[in-house]
């Protein structure tokens, strides 16, 4: 619990407090996602940076434990195969 005058009085306190509710909102929510019972740093980190408001509000911060983002750049995916009308079906290599 905060104490009186810390962060100041009405308005300052309740934007806050409305933050903090949103953060937590999003960490339980990351940690259901990951079938997990308990929060851990990783979770923060993926609420965090999948929010487009906080990660920009939180852009500089790192946090110790908590990874990176999962990504996997365009170019290193394999080419999906379109099947055309022309397409057998097969996907192997024509000699």
């Amino acid at each position: 619990m905060m104490r009186k005058g810390s962060v100041g009085d009405g308005p300052s306190r309740r934007k806050i407090f409305a933050l903090l509710l949103q953060v937590i909102e999003l960490v339980g929510n990351a940690a259901r996602d990951n079938k997990k019972n308990l929060i851990v740093a990783r979770h923060i980190q993926l609420a965090v940076r999948n929010d487009e408001e906080l990660s920009k509000l939180l852009g500089t911060v790192t946090v110790a434990k908590g990874g990176v983002l999962p990504n996997i750049h365009q170019n290193l995916l394999p080419n999906k195969i379109s099947k055309g009308k022309d397409d057998i079906g097969s996907a192997s290599q024509e000699f």
